[in-house]
């Protein structure tokens, strides 16, 4: 018989890599089957990009505390649970500073959907508010390309750890380190703006370093406000069905995020878990009192979140229902910038 060479024996290494790959392979069934990635293109971005590269560690709750889970683990069962958590369709802590949060990595699936609400075309010219771990920054350059692609975060950590991320993959968009109410007015004009950190305003600077017809998308409130600029002193838009909670935005000039005030006594279990009533009550925070609220919640048949707007101009900010000349409108807080405050219901 002739000499036999035998086969070599999968290292473990091979075998992690194997898991990590059946892991991303997996979520990306998922996410298509839950008809978030129904754009042949962004389910080709997800599918080239493995959400474990941006998320090499995490924290998730235990006890009175946090613990962390990496991929680096010695424990395999930890190692298990870090890959399991980081491709579950969850938002996952990443940053923590005195035990308080200040970066995450988004649920996947709702990024799924934020990606297809921006509506980008060929050729648009996109800045993303929040860093984050690079991963969101990864799917836009893998559709539009690295040139395309900025994205701003408060901390210079955070950046810093954002590009390595997006390195190993061969992204190379522009990471800038600053606040991100401020925009990045080098590389606009912009025809997208995507915000993923909670927001009480909209920054006005923003809409000069926008385009017209420029869509901003960004979480207020609860919710995700799609808005159009038609100019540097003017947009306006409506909500997404979509609820979204996110980190609020930090910076200089990033006014302190608004608490709902306390509920009414008496008020029906229901509509104190009724997310949608509570998504009101963050948006009239500061016009109506609760009660009020709950009024005009009950009147209006407990309308919808695609039922309310945004009106943005450089006198103010306010939030209506139904429509901007409608009887139901209030100021969402003090303009960024020196103007007449209208009057709301």
């Amino acid at each position: 018989m002739g000499a036999h060479t035998p086969r070599a024996p999968r290292t473990a290494r091979t075998g992690v890599r194997d898991l990590r790959e059946t892991a991303h392979a997996a979520q990306v069934r998922e996410l298509t089957a839950a008809g978030v990635l129904e754009d042949p293109v962004w389910r080709a971005a997800f599918a080239a990009v493995p959400r474990h590269l941006f998320v090499p560690y995490f924290w998730t709750s235990r006890g009175a505390g946090h613990e962390r889970l990496w991929e680096e683990d010695q424990d395999p069962e930890r190692r298990a649970r870090w890959l399991r958590g980081v491709y579950a369709d969850t938002p996952l802590a990443t940053r923590l500073r005195d035990g308080r949060l200040v970066s995450s990595s988004s649920q996947p699936s709702l990024m799924a959907k934020m990606l297809a609400a921006l509506d980008v075309r060929a050729g648009d010219n996109v800045l993303e508010i929040g860093a984050g771990t690079g991963y969101n920054a990864a799917l836009l350059c893998h559709r539009l390309g690295d040139g395309l692609v900025t994205t701003v975060d408060l901390d210079e950590e955070i950046t810093e750890s954002a590009r390595t991320h997006l390195a190993r993959l061969g992204y190379h968009p522009e990471v800038v380190t600053g606040d991100g109410a401020r925009g990045c007015p080098a590389r606009a004009p912009f025809d997208r703006i995507m915000v993923t950190c909670t927001l009480p305003l909209i920054p006005h600077a923003w809409l000069g370093q926008c385009r017209p017809g420029a869509r901003i998308l960004a979480p207020l409130s609860t919710g995700l406000i799609a808005l159009t600029a038609r100019g540097p002193d003017f947009a306006e838009g409506r909500f997404l069905h979509t609820p979204a909670y996110f980190v609020p935005l930090r910076g200089a000039t990033a006014a302190p995020p608004q608490e709902p005030a306390g509920l009414p006594p008496g008020l029906p279990y229901e509509l104190v878990e009724n997310e949608r009533f509570q998504f009101m009550l963050v948006l009239t925070e500061g016009t109506l009192h609760p009660r009020e609220a709950l009024d005009l919640w009950r009147r209006e048949n407990r309308p919808a979140r695609e039922r309310f707007g945004v009106t943005v101009t450089d006198e103010g900010q306010w939030a209506w229902l139904d429509d901007p000349q409608g009887p139901y409108v209030w100021p969402l807080g003090e303009p960024d910038r020196p103007g007449v405050s209208r009057g709301g219901w």
